[in-house]
């Protein structure tokens, strides 16, 4: 019986967005079809390898492209592995990837669409630019029965099983769009197949009335010299093996000899897919054995660091009929593996000495997961210090470490930072006040991922990592810019000695507080806001705090540090009343205004937003009595 299913809300989307504002090069649609026929091909090759019975007497793969101009009608046909119902169901109405919804809402709000969904990867959907509806016969390899799945692509979609399908695989057949003609021309499809398919390692057929031939080399790309292919063909076979749209930022072509042969054929992409932090992704390389596919989804050919790569790795030392568990503890492979780490971060070293800007571009795309191997790989670390960029306060774009320690300050003995959610609200942090009172500059970490490095990691060169949001700052030793003019004396506030009855003052808040702060102290860091919160040494940073807070993997805090400027003008005012008669109740009262004023600096939630507003009530009203 026919069953009348619903895609997936995100896919319906997805769909509309493709079909009617997505493309001008509406020709890639057979592109994506082809390359999908290949893979189900690919699937079954290697199924086979454990199963020969599901080839049966059909063991010469092709893929064909048939068109009827009559009917208007186009025909993508394949002998893979082909498609159940769960499986049509899951592959052709379902997108089950965290995160659809927004990337979805996005991209709906973005001029650069094709740039997007290039992150994204619609394969099959792309078939609706050009079709009104799609038909899809498929039998899976060793199952009897087929089954039909057709839409329209306006929201649901039917299925049901059916005899007239492929003794195995897929037929896809599209009927077309009035004004699609040109899609049914023979011609015109042999140019769009040599175009975008030549590097197909599966021979694809056009099958017309009088003859059937063969459009493309079928050869592995991979296994080709350098010198026979073109930068077309090695760009198209990237967005065969990515399912990608963009171009890639950097190709990586080699051959290793030795005690272990392997080809590699690897890809950096030039844009970030938007799921390359969810923990369900798949990693992008496909191993082969001996030009026979082996699993897309190999972890143990490169750590997860460098899951953003995409490419083919073709060895011929491991047995074809290889089951994917064996592969998780395979030494040839970790062999493998430890080599491709040492020539990927080798050739991402040579280009960030070679084309500097262009290598900030991958370090905006990828410099956070890049990150994620400083605490992963104790072999590549030193490399990978090398290789990370961060955003500063002085420097107008990211800077290396090198060129960070090259600009020290005479004096400075550590390599400061700051992190949090953003550079531009970092850059706002009162805690930073001293350090642009003598010029020095401090790194900008937005990433998450920055936070759990720094613990393994924790000096460069002999030079610490030190927070600037942590322990007792004194910048004293530093020599301030400008410092050998008098301008440049006189700016240097943070060395000034706070005056005597601070003292008093600081005795006093801590006394009022109590339990609510860890210390109270006059800052060295302060030049211009009266307060600020920071942690004591051993204590977790502050950022740290909210991130474990936020994935439910912390639930207490750490009591905090309040920092006062001794130099600020209310600072001194309420220094001044210290001891006086009947000043307490309404010191106390500031003191606790002045807690909560740092926990809004410092982007903490207050703990009581009652009393804190009765109480700068108060204050108002206080003041404005005066007037």
């Amino acid at each position: 019986a026919e069953e009348k299913l619903s895609f997936q809300a995100e896919v319906s989307r997805l769909l509309d967005i493709v079909a009617n504002a997505l493309y001008s090069n509406k020709e890639i649609f057979l592109r994506e079809l082809v390359s999908n026929a290949s893979d189900a091909c690919d699937r079954l090759r290697y199924a086979a390898q454990l199963q020969s019975d599901l080839l049966g007497d059909d063991s010469d793969f092709q893929i064909t492209v048939a068109s009827d101009a009559k009917a208007k009608t186009l025909v993508i046909s394949d002998n893979g592995i082909g498609m159940n119902r769960e499986d049509l169901i899951e592959s052709l109405g379902t997108i089950a990837k965290s995160g659809t919804a927004a990337f979805v809402a996005g991209l709906e709000n973005k001029e650069d669409g094709a740039n997007l969904i290039g992150q994204f990867g619609v394969g099959f959907y792309s078939s609706f630019m050009v079709a009104d509806s799609v038909e899809v016969l498929s039998r899976k390899a060793g199952d009897t029965e087929g089954w039909r799945w057709t839409s329209d692509g306006h929201g649901e979609f039917t299925i049901e099983e059916c005899a007239d399908t492929p003794a195995r695989g897929t037929r896809i057949t599209l009927h077309m769009k009035k004004g699609q003609e040109e899609f049914l021309d023979p011609q015109r499809l042999r140019g769009i197949v040599k175009t975008y398919s030549d590097h197909i390692a599966i021979p694809v057929a056009l099958v017309g009335k009088e003859k059937t031939e063969t459009l493309n080399s079928a050869s592995a790309l991979w296994t080709r010299p350098k010198s026979e292919i073109s930068e077309e063909q090695y760009k198209e076979f990237y967005h065969h093996v990515g399912h990608a749209f963009d171009d890639p930022w950097l190709r990586l072509h080699f051959k290793a000899e030795g005690m272990i042969e392997y080809s590699g054929l690897l890809y950096v992409p030039s844009t970030k897919p938007f799921d390359l932090f969810h923990p369900d992704r798949k990693h992008g390389l496909k191993l082969y054995v001996r030009r026979v596919f082996i699993t897309d989804d190999c972890a143990e050919l490169l750590p997860s660091y460098l899951r953003f790569l995409r490419g083919v790795i073709d060895t011929e030392d491991l047995p074809l009929n290889i089951s994917r568990e064996l592969l998780q503890h395979n030494p040839m492979l970790a062999k493998i593996r430890k080599a491709l780490v040492k020539r990927v971060v080798g050739e991402l070293t040579k280009q960030a000495k070679k084309k500097p800007e262009d290598y900030l571009a991958f370090w905006d795309n990828f410099g956070a997961v890049l990150k994620e191997g400083l605490y992963e790989d104790e072999t590549q670390r030193p490399a990978l210090l090398e290789l990370a960029r961060f955003a500063s306060s002085l420097a107008d774009q990211p800077t290396g470490l090198d060129g960070y320690v090259e600009r020290m300050k005479d004096g400075q003995d550590a390599i400061y930072y700051i992190s949090g959610e953003s550079a531009e609200a970092l850059l706002k942090s009162p805690q930073l006040e001293g350090f642009a009172d003598k010029g020095i500059e401090v790194l900008l970490l937005t990433d998450s991922v920055d936070e759990f490095w720094l613990s393994t990691v924790p000096q460069y060169k002999d030079l610490p990592f030190k927070s600037a949001t942590r322990g007792d700052i004194d910048l004293g030793k530093v020599k301030a810019k400008d410092a050998d003019s008098s301008e440049g004396k006189d700016k240097d506030k943070s060395d000034e000695e706070a005056p005597a009855e601070v003292s008093a003052l600081v005795a006093f808040v801590k006394l009022a507080l109590k339990d609510e702060v860890k210390d109270v102290r006059a800052s060295k860091r302060l030049t211009s806001s009266a307060v600020c919160l920071v942690a004591d040494d051993g204590d977790i940073d502050m950022h740290l705090e909210r991130l474990l807070k936020q994935h439910r993997q912390l639930d207490s805090s750490a009591t905090r540090i309040l920092e006062i400027n001794p130099r600020h003008s209310l600072i001194k005012s309420l220094a001044a009343q210290v001891g006086k008669d009947g000043a307490a109740a309404e010191l106390e009262e500031v003191a606790r205004l002045l807690l909560d004023q740092a926990r809004i600096l410092e982007g903490e939630p207050l703990p009581d937003p009652a009393a804190f507003a009765a109480r700068l009530t108060r204050q108002v009203e206080g003041s404005l009595k005066g007037l």
